[in-house]
Protein backbone atom coordinates (compact mmCIF):
# COMPACT_ATOMS: atom_id res chain seq x y z
CA UNK A 1 0.00 0.00 0.00
CA UNK A 2 1.47 3.49 -1.04
CA UNK A 3 1.96 5.92 1.63
CA UNK A 4 -0.11 9.15 1.91
CA UNK A 5 2.65 11.36 1.66
CA UNK A 6 3.43 9.17 -2.02
CA UNK A 7 1.64 10.75 -5.28
CA UNK A 8 1.51 8.90 -8.65
CA UNK A 9 1.99 10.96 -11.59
CA UNK A 10 -1.79 10.73 -11.93
CA UNK A 11 -2.62 12.85 -8.88
CA UNK A 12 0.43 15.24 -9.50
CA UNK A 13 -1.02 16.01 -12.57
CA UNK A 14 -4.11 16.43 -11.38
CA UNK A 15 -2.70 19.17 -8.29
CA UNK A 16 -0.69 20.79 -10.75
CA UNK A 17 -3.82 21.17 -13.77
CA UNK A 18 -1.82 19.61 -16.05
CA UNK A 19 -1.26 16.30 -17.94
CA UNK A 20 0.01 13.33 -17.17
CA UNK A 21 2.42 13.68 -19.96
CA UNK A 22 3.42 17.05 -19.17
CA UNK A 23 4.40 15.25 -15.79
CA UNK A 24 6.43 12.13 -16.78
CA UNK A 25 8.65 14.24 -19.11
CA UNK A 26 9.37 16.87 -15.93
CA UNK A 27 10.41 13.55 -13.87
CA UNK A 28 12.24 12.13 -16.90
CA UNK A 29 13.94 15.49 -16.92
CA UNK A 30 14.49 16.10 -13.99
CA UNK A 31 12.76 19.11 -13.91
CA UNK A 32 10.36 18.00 -10.93
CA UNK A 33 11.13 15.93 -7.47
CA UNK A 34 11.06 12.09 -8.51
CA UNK A 35 12.01 8.86 -8.18
CA UNK A 36 11.16 5.89 -9.39
CA UNK A 37 10.07 2.29 -7.78
CA UNK A 38 10.69 -0.32 -10.42
CA UNK A 39 9.49 1.63 -13.66
CA UNK A 40 6.91 4.07 -11.99
CA UNK A 41 7.64 6.98 -11.17
CA UNK A 42 6.49 8.74 -7.43
CA UNK A 43 6.14 11.83 -6.05
CA UNK A 44 6.95 13.08 -2.19
CA UNK A 45 4.12 15.10 -1.72
CA UNK A 46 6.06 17.58 0.78
CA UNK A 47 8.81 17.68 -2.24
CA UNK A 48 5.93 18.28 -4.94
CA UNK A 49 4.41 21.05 -2.29
CA UNK A 50 8.01 23.11 -1.77
CA UNK A 51 8.95 22.41 -5.29
CA UNK A 52 5.76 24.74 -6.44
CA UNK A 53 6.09 26.94 -3.70
CA UNK A 54 9.66 27.66 -4.78
CA UNK A 55 8.80 28.27 -8.32
CA UNK A 56 5.62 30.68 -7.81
CA UNK A 57 7.87 32.62 -5.18
CA UNK A 58 10.17 32.93 -7.92
CA UNK A 59 7.55 33.58 -10.32
CA UNK A 60 8.92 30.60 -12.28
CA UNK A 61 5.36 29.22 -13.22
CA UNK A 62 5.12 32.41 -15.35
CA UNK A 63 7.09 36.06 -14.57
CA UNK A 64 4.58 38.01 -17.26
CA UNK A 65 1.81 38.69 -14.95
CA UNK A 66 2.17 42.66 -15.09
CA UNK A 67 -1.58 42.32 -17.03
CA UNK A 68 -2.99 41.16 -13.48
CA UNK A 69 -4.89 44.36 -12.51
CA UNK A 70 -7.02 43.84 -8.92
CA UNK A 71 -9.71 45.35 -10.07
CA UNK A 72 -10.86 42.86 -12.67
CA UNK A 73 -10.42 40.04 -10.52
CA UNK A 74 -11.34 41.12 -6.91
CA UNK A 75 -14.27 43.44 -5.42
CA UNK A 76 -14.75 45.04 -2.46
CA UNK A 77 -17.99 42.51 -1.64
CA UNK A 78 -15.65 39.34 -2.34
CA UNK A 79 -13.31 40.10 0.92
CA UNK A 80 -14.90 38.85 3.78
CA UNK A 81 -13.73 38.39 7.69
CA UNK A 82 -13.33 34.88 8.83
CA UNK A 83 -13.78 33.55 12.42
CA UNK A 84 -12.77 29.48 11.98
CA UNK A 85 -10.36 27.37 13.33
CA UNK A 86 -10.35 24.67 10.59
CA UNK A 87 -9.66 24.92 6.76
CA UNK A 88 -12.61 23.43 5.61
CA UNK A 89 -14.87 26.15 7.45
CA UNK A 90 -12.56 28.82 6.33
CA UNK A 91 -12.58 27.65 2.60
CA UNK A 92 -16.95 26.65 2.55
CA UNK A 93 -17.42 29.69 3.99
CA UNK A 94 -14.91 31.67 1.33
CA UNK A 95 -16.20 29.68 -1.25
CA UNK A 96 -19.97 30.25 -0.90
CA UNK A 97 -18.89 33.81 -0.80
CA UNK A 98 -17.14 33.72 -4.55
CA UNK A 99 -19.70 31.64 -5.54
CA UNK A 100 -21.47 34.84 -5.67
CA UNK A 101 -19.68 36.61 -8.31
CA UNK A 102 -21.60 35.93 -11.56
CA UNK A 103 -18.92 34.18 -13.34
CA UNK A 104 -19.37 31.35 -11.16
CA UNK A 105 -22.56 28.94 -12.13
CA UNK A 106 -22.38 26.36 -10.34
CA UNK A 107 -22.33 26.85 -6.12
CA UNK A 108 -22.25 22.92 -5.54
CA UNK A 109 -19.39 22.32 -7.95
CA UNK A 110 -17.15 25.03 -6.52
CA UNK A 111 -17.43 24.24 -2.87
CA UNK A 112 -16.67 20.54 -3.80
CA UNK A 113 -13.75 21.09 -6.12
CA UNK A 114 -11.99 23.71 -3.53
CA UNK A 115 -12.53 21.08 -0.52
CA UNK A 116 -11.20 18.36 -3.21
CA UNK A 117 -7.65 19.88 -3.83
CA UNK A 118 -6.88 20.66 -0.25
CA UNK A 119 -7.51 16.72 0.08
CA UNK A 120 -4.82 16.16 -2.42
CA UNK A 121 -2.36 18.28 -0.88
CA UNK A 122 -2.44 21.67 0.81
CA UNK A 123 -2.32 24.80 -0.72
CA UNK A 124 -0.86 27.27 2.26
CA UNK A 125 2.26 28.57 1.10
CA UNK A 126 3.73 29.87 4.38
CA UNK A 127 3.81 33.43 5.86
CA UNK A 128 0.30 33.07 7.28
CA UNK A 129 -1.20 32.44 3.52
CA UNK A 130 -3.02 30.15 1.48
CA UNK A 131 -4.21 29.86 -2.45
CA UNK A 132 -6.89 27.46 -2.76
CA UNK A 133 -7.59 27.45 -6.72
CA UNK A 134 -9.13 25.52 -9.21
CA UNK A 135 -10.37 25.64 -12.77
CA UNK A 136 -13.89 24.61 -13.67
CA UNK A 137 -15.79 24.61 -16.93
CA UNK A 138 -18.91 25.70 -14.73
CA UNK A 139 -16.47 29.04 -14.40
CA UNK A 140 -16.93 31.52 -16.89
CA UNK A 141 -14.24 33.75 -16.44
CA UNK A 142 -10.94 34.20 -13.42
CA UNK A 143 -12.24 35.24 -10.12
CA UNK A 144 -11.08 35.66 -6.84
CA UNK A 145 -12.37 35.97 -3.15
CA UNK A 146 -9.94 37.09 -0.39
CA UNK A 147 -10.25 35.92 3.40
CA UNK A 148 -9.14 37.35 6.15
CA UNK A 149 -8.62 35.65 8.97
CA UNK A 150 -9.68 36.57 13.12
CA UNK A 151 -8.53 33.01 14.38
CA UNK A 152 -5.60 31.12 13.42
CA UNK A 153 -6.25 28.20 11.14
CA UNK A 154 -4.37 25.62 12.54
CA UNK A 155 -4.51 22.36 10.20
CA UNK A 156 -3.41 23.89 7.08
CA UNK A 157 -0.16 21.74 6.93
CA UNK A 158 1.71 24.55 6.37
CA UNK A 159 5.30 24.14 5.32
CA UNK A 160 6.72 26.96 7.93
CA UNK A 161 4.15 25.72 10.71
CA UNK A 162 2.96 29.51 10.90
CA UNK A 163 -1.23 29.02 11.08
CA UNK A 164 -3.11 30.49 7.88
CA UNK A 165 -4.90 34.27 8.11
CA UNK A 166 -4.85 35.55 4.82
CA UNK A 167 -6.59 33.00 2.29
CA UNK A 168 -6.93 34.01 -1.68
CA UNK A 169 -9.22 31.56 -3.18
CA UNK A 170 -8.78 31.38 -7.11
CA UNK A 171 -11.25 29.72 -9.73
CA UNK A 172 -10.63 30.17 -12.91
CA UNK A 173 -12.50 28.84 -16.23
CA UNK A 174 -11.23 25.57 -17.26
CA UNK A 175 -9.46 26.97 -20.60
CA UNK A 176 -7.25 30.06 -18.39
CA UNK A 177 -4.20 27.86 -17.78
CA UNK A 178 -2.03 30.46 -18.61
CA UNK A 179 -4.01 33.19 -16.67
CA UNK A 180 -4.32 31.12 -14.02
CA UNK A 181 -0.81 30.57 -13.45
CA UNK A 182 -0.34 34.15 -14.20
CA UNK A 183 -2.97 35.35 -11.25
CA UNK A 184 -1.30 32.65 -9.03
CA UNK A 185 2.25 34.24 -9.18
CA UNK A 186 1.09 37.38 -8.93
CA UNK A 187 -0.55 36.50 -5.36
CA UNK A 188 2.33 34.72 -4.53
CA UNK A 189 4.99 37.43 -5.05
CA UNK A 190 2.64 40.47 -3.92
CA UNK A 191 1.85 38.69 -0.57
CA UNK A 192 5.95 38.36 0.13
CA UNK A 193 5.26 42.14 1.73
CA UNK A 194 4.86 41.42 5.21
CA UNK A 195 3.86 45.34 5.74
CA UNK A 196 1.18 44.61 3.26
CA UNK A 197 0.33 41.21 5.26
CA UNK A 198 0.16 43.18 8.69
CA UNK A 199 -1.71 46.32 6.87
CA UNK A 200 -4.72 43.37 5.62
CA UNK A 201 -5.06 41.59 9.13
CA UNK A 202 -5.16 44.89 10.69
CA UNK A 203 -7.90 46.16 8.38
CA UNK A 204 -11.36 46.94 9.45
CA UNK A 205 -13.59 46.98 6.42
CA UNK A 206 -13.43 44.82 2.82
CA UNK A 207 -13.29 48.76 1.35
CA UNK A 208 -9.49 49.11 3.95
CA UNK A 209 -8.64 45.76 2.62
CA UNK A 210 -9.32 46.39 -1.18
CA UNK A 211 -7.61 49.64 -1.40
CA UNK A 212 -4.28 48.12 0.54
CA UNK A 213 -4.09 45.26 -2.67
CA UNK A 214 -4.79 48.11 -4.96
CA UNK A 215 -2.11 49.80 -3.64
CA UNK A 216 1.65 50.28 -4.71
CA UNK A 217 3.36 47.62 -2.14
CA UNK A 218 6.43 45.74 -3.73
CA UNK A 219 8.10 42.47 -2.78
Amino acid sequence: MIDDDILTIEEVARYLRVSERTVYDWAQKGEIPSGKIGTVWRFKKTEIEQWVNDRLSANKLNPQFNSIHIATVISPDRIIFLNYSTKKDALLALADNLANAPQVKNRQELAQEILKREELMSTAMGRSIAIPHVRLSSVTDLVVSVGISQTDIIDFQTLDDEPVRLIFMIAAAYNQHAYYLQTLSFFSARLKNQELRNALLAAKTPEEAYTLLAGEYRT
